[in-house]
């Protein structure tokens, strides 16, 4: 016979268990996945419907060459936080900048955003105009 002491223990071990589980399943999916990728694999991602291009430049940088589809959101505009958030999170969001610095430092901010793909161009706009890559102008 069981004793009310180690049923309760029973008791107490299976809720942990279930507790871990819950935690667990709850968790999956929902986390960031971050991919630093080349112009090529950019280009390729580009041909999808639901892909978010993020220019994160200054508005000054952006007029002078950007890349096709490109939204601009100024990484050091005050606004940049909430900015972001106006972004679908489940969608995949491909993000650049000059050379890569300011794109590093953007990805942080969309994994703690809760962006769930997220794709920085390896060495910029400057790394996709020397593979030839079309930049467009609004000059």
């Amino acid at each position: 016979m069981i004793s009310f002491i180690q049923m309760k223990t029973h008791i107490s071990f299976v809720f942990s268990i279930v507790c871990c589980f819950v935690f667990i399943s709850c968790n999956q999916g929902n986390e960031s996945v971050l991919t630093v990728i080349s112009p090529e694999e950019m280009r390729n991602l580009l041909k999808l419907d639901d892909v978010q291009l993020i220019d994160i430049r200054t508005s000054d940088e952006y007029n002078k060459g950007f890349i096709s589809r490109a939204q601009n959101i100024d990484y050091f505009s005050p606004t940049f936080a909430n900015d972001i958030l106006s972004l679908d999170k489940n969608k995949p969001v491909l993000v650049y900048c000059k050379s890569g610095g300011r794109s590093g430092k953007c990805t942080k901010k969309l994994v703690d955003a809760g962006f769930i793909k997220i794709y920085d161009l390896e060495g910029g706009i400057s790394k996709w105009k020397h593979h030839g890559l079309e930049v467009k102008t609004k000059l």
